[in-house]
């Protein structure tokens, strides 16, 4: 309470001056000229940390270096990332903290220019030639804004979901003018807690208030974590009708349509978001997915070839449109640029998952063209390497490898395959639905169905051993069961949970441990990695967080900064 009476008064004091000469700057821009210029005048603003970065590879290496509170980014920067690239690589990376201010600057008026950059939502959009007192002028404005949410960047940083969520109810008890953002970093707190029924009430609250379209849309996420799929399609086409420039709002009204399996109108919904603002690499890889999946190679053509160019210098480049423009070839006969592509994507992704994903893909184009002697040979090295690797691929990837294994006529991996993403996913009931299909397509339905029976009661036995082990006291027995178990299903939310709870359990009765402690983390940093937003993963890291001697000392370590 000492460190929040002190920073609200400094807020106070903030509102008439900011000592803008204590702050940390980065300039990114790729001319020499315009960074000099926007270097002097932060220095007429006594600003005296200021990095500079010529391209978007320099300003990376900086930004994973170093905290900085604010940041001038040129959108175009020549070869290499642009400034849409880098805003989105750090969102990506949470490489800023919340109170960060990112101003994107650019000579571009173009719609297609400022919509790309406004996805990844800086904090302004500043048009060349900038005057010292327009920079002024915003920095002020948005630094103003944003520094409420200085307390909250320890434990946003921390994953502390929680505890960032309270800290954004006191500042709105302080601070009413920042009433809408704080409820706005709530109800994205809450959601990432695995609390929707809080997100909810952020955002009618804000909605009491005003019609905020993100809240609008906020709700329709909600509505679709809930399985309400009708009812969120019609609140994101209520939103876009109110904004036609609401992007993120066409790509959930995608995946609503997609979700109630109107895969055309799920195409068409894609295929106008991409007119709009078509340098979206995750877009544009979506609408190609969808349109393959209609059968519609024109178009899917179109958006994985413009995902591949787009996508050179993001974040979020992926092997998925090669490998999906590899199908489209297969689909066209183009045999030769298929096993190109296949050929290009490992050496740009040089990892065992992609080798073996190109090479399901290689047997899938082969199947496809009717060249079943090849397709066959392709599934008998994918069993190969099958049976030289002891980690099993991604659980699409899984089932993906088992439909061309059963198709090319290889019963026994596959059927191994499809047992470990069973036991993995125990209880989800979609998934299983979705492996029932594939053994159905096989002609294996009663073998199907047997074999997920089976596999579900020893995913459940092995739970079950160590969760009564951790209930009957023997701590130790537990939490050497449960890191048997993690290494038999490395992918089971429940195993993963349970396990994090042991850990935590043990330390609680039987004293923190550093190595355990560092266990429980590395597991439910799994668990979010695997499936995030679990309300689970952001009670047990506040629980873990409480252990650590550390949290004790906190507001003496954030005085001493």
């Amino acid at each position: 309470m000492i460190e929040t009476a002190k920073l609200n008064a400094s807020l106070a004091t903030s509102a008439q001056h900011v000592d803008w000469s204590s702050k940390h700057y980065l300039i990114v821009d790729d001319f020499v000229g315009v960074r000099q210029l926007m270097r002097e005048s932060l220095r007429n603003l006594g600003a005296k940390n200021i990095d500079q970065a010529a391209s978007g590879g320099e300003a990376m290496a900086l930004l994973l270096r170093s905290r900085y509170d604010v940041v001038l980014c040129d959108f175009n920067l020549g070869e290499g990332k642009n400034g849409q690239q880098i805003l989105e690589e750090v969102r990506v990376r949470n490489l800023l903290m919340p109170s960060c201010v990112w101003l994107m600057v650019s000579a571009e008026k173009s719609t297609e220019s400022v919509m790309g950059a406004a996805e990844h939502q800086p904090d302004a959009y500043l048009i060349k030639p900038i005057t010292e007192g327009v920079l002024l002028t915003r920095l002020n404005r948005v630094w103003h804004k944003k520094q409420v949410f200085r307390q909250i960047d320890q434990a946003y940083g921390e994953k502390d979901f929680l505890r960032a969520a309270r800290m954004c109810d006191e500042q709105i008890a302080l601070h009413k003018v920042h009433e809408i953002d704080l409820l706005r970093m709530k109800a994205a707190l809450m959601l990432k807690s695995g609390e929707p029924g809080k997100a909810r009430e952020a955002y009618e609250r804000v909605l009491q208030e005003r019609e905020y379209q993100w809240a609008r849309a906020g709700l329709a996420r909600i509505r679709m974590a809930n399985g309400e799929f009708e009812q969120a399609r019609q609140i994101f086409q209520a939103v876009i009708a109110e904004n036609r420039y609401y992007m993120d709002a066409y790509d959930q009204l995608a995946q609503a349509h997609n979700a109630m399996g109107q895969t055309e109108e799920a195409c068409n919904v894609l295929e106008r978001a991409a007119k709009l603002s078509p340098n979206s690499v995750t877009r544009q890889r979506a609408l190609g997915e969808v349109s393959l999946k209609l059968g519609n190679m024109g178009m899917a053509e179109k958006a994985f070839r413009k995902c591949i160019a787009i996508g050179e210098f993001s974040v979020m480049k992926s092997a998925d449109p090669y490998l999906g423009l590899a199908r489209v070839c297969g689909q066209k006969n183009d045999t030769k640029e298929a096993l190109q592509l296949l050929a290009l994507v490992q050496k740009e992704f040089t990892t065992d998952q992609i080798r073996l994903r190109a090479k399901i893909t290689e047997g899938m184009v082969y199947h496809e063209s009717g060249d079943f002697r090849r397709a066959r040979l392709a599934g008998n090295e994918l069993d190969e390497m099958l049976a030289d690797s002891a980690e099993r691929p991604d659980i699409p990837v899984c089932i993906e490898l088992a439909t061309l294994l059963f198709a090319v006529g290889v019963k026994e991996s596959p059927v191994e395959l499809l047992c470990y993403v069973i036991r993995n996913n125990h209880d989800n009931s979609l998934l299983l639905d979705e492996v029932q299909r594939v053994f159905d397509k096989a002609r294996m339905s009663e073998e199907g169905y047997a074999l997920i029976k089976s596999s579900k009661k020893e995913a459940t036995d092995m739970m079950n051993e160590g969760v009564s082990l951790w209930k009957t006291g023997k701590l130790p027995e537990a939490v050497a069961w449960m890191r048997q178990a993690r290494a038999s299903l490395p992918n089971n939310l429940r195993i993963l949970f349970n396990s994090a709870q042991i850990l935590i359990s043990h330390m609680q009765q039987l004293g923190y441990d550093e190595a355990l402690s560092n266990e429980a983390t590395e597991v439910l940093l799994h668990v979010d990695k695997v499936q995030p937003g679990q309300q689970r993963f952001a009670q047990l890291m506040e629980q873990l967080a409480s252990l650590c001697p550390r949290a004790k000392t906190g507001d003496d370590q954030s005085q001493a900064a």
